[in-house]
C-alpha cells in the first residue's frame, strides 16, 4: 500500500505580505511549511501553527540560506517546492542612484533568487522533482516611469526564470512566475526611492513624484484599486500544485495592462504610463489611468 508523504514548501519573504499569505495557505492545505524571514525572533504568529517551522533567512547571505534549507530538512526531510518571494521595490531618478542602491536592489531581488535555487536544486534533484516559483510583478514584463531598477530586478528574474524552466526540466523540476499588479501590503512602505546620488537640478521633479508615489499608494487609480493580497496566495499554491503557464500575471489591473500593452500602438502606451506616474507630465490624460481603462 502505496503511503501518502506530506510535501514542504520553503517560502522566502514570510514575515508580510504575499509570503505570510502563502505560508498560511500552504499550512491549511495540509504542507509542511519552511517560512523564512530575516528577523525570526519577531514572528508571533506563524510559530504557533502545526507543521510551520519558521527559520532565519536572508536572501543576500548565503550561509543563512544554508542553514535555513538544512534545518527545513531536519525536520521535514524534503523540499518540494521554493517560493521566492522575499523583495522590495527602488523608485526614482537612475541618475540620481549610488553604486549601493543599485547593488542592493540586484543583491536582493535577482542575486538572492538565484542563490536561493543554487542551494534548493541538489535536494530537487535527488527527490527527481519540484517547482521553483519566482513572484516577480507586472515590473517584470512592462517597463514603468521611474521604476528602472526595479524593472531590471525583475525582468532579470523573468529571464531568469524561463531559462531554467528549461533547463531544469529533465530533472523533473519546473520553474514559474507569478508576476502581480497591485495589492495591498506592506510592500510599498518598503520602497525606497533612489538619492544617493542627488543632482540638485532634478531635486524639484524627485519630491513631486515622491508626493505623487506617496498619494498613488494611498489611493490607487479607479476604477480597479487594489486586489485582494489573498488571491496571490491562491495562485501561488495553484502554480505548486497544479499544471500553469510559466508565467502567470494576477490583478485585475496587471491583467488589463498586459492586454493593453500586445494591443496599443507603443506611443500610446508610453503616453498613458507617463500620465499615470508622472505629476508633471503635461500630456493628457493628466495622472488618471482610469481614462484609459
Amino acid at each position: 500500500m502505496k503511503t501518502h508523504m506530506t510535501k514542504t514548501v520553503l517560502i522566502t519573504g514570510a514575515s508580510s505580505g504575499f509570503g505570510r499569505l502563502t505560508a498560511k495557505k500552504f499550512q491549511s492545505e495540509g504542507w509542511n511549511v519552511i517560512a523564512t524571514m530575516r528577523k525570526p525572533e519577531k514572528e508571533t504568529e506563524l510559530n504557533q501553527l502545526p507543521n510551520v517551522l519558521v527559520a532565519k533567512l536572508d536572501v543576500t547571505d548565503r550561509a543563512t540560506i544554508k542553514s535555513a534549507i538544512s534545518a527545513g530538512l531536519e525536520k521535514f526531510n524534503r523540499i518540494d517546492a521554493l517560493i521566492n518571494n522575499a523583495g522590495y521595490g527602488t523608485y526614482g531618478y537612475l541618475e540620481e542612484a549610488s553604486d549601493e542602491e543599485i547593488e542592493r536592489q540586484m543583491r536582493t531581488n535577482f542575486n538572492g533568487v538565484i542563490k536561493t535555487i543554487q542551494e534548493v536544486l541538489p535536494t530537487m534533484r535527488t527527490q527527481k522533482g519540484g517547482v521553483i516559483i519566482n513572484i516577480t510583478s507586472l515590473a517584470g514584463l512592462i517597463g514603468v516611469p521611474m521604476s528602472s531598477l526595479y524593472n531590471a530586478s525583475k525582468f532579470a528574474v523573468q529571464g531568469l526564470s524561463e531559462s531554467l524552466n528549461y533547463e531544469l526540466s529533465e530533472f523533473g523540476i519546473s520553474v514559474k512566475v507569478v508576476a502581480p499588479g497591485a495589492f495591498k501590503t506592506s510592500f510599498a512602505g518598503s520602497s525606497v526611492f533612489t538619492q544617493g546620488n542627488p543632482i540638485s537640478c532634478l531635486a524639484s521633479y524627485r519630491e513631486q513624484f515622491k508626493t505623487h508615489f506617496q498619494a498613488m499608494i494611498a489611493s490607487p487609480p479607479k476604477p480597479i484599486g487594489y486586489g485582494d493580497p489573498q488571491d496571490v496566495a491562491n495562485l501561488i499554491f495553484k502554480c505548486a500544485t497544479r499544471k500553469t503557464k510559466t508565467t502567470n500575471i494576477v490583478g485585475k489591473d496587471a491583467k488589463i495592462i498586459w492586454k493593453i500593452r500586445n494591443w496599443m500602438p507603443s506611443r500610446l502606451l508610453f503616453k498613458m504610463l507617463k500620465s499615470a506616474m508622472l505629476p508633471f507630465y503635461k500630456g493628457e490624460p493628466k495622472n488618471k489611468l482610469s481614462h484609459l481603462l
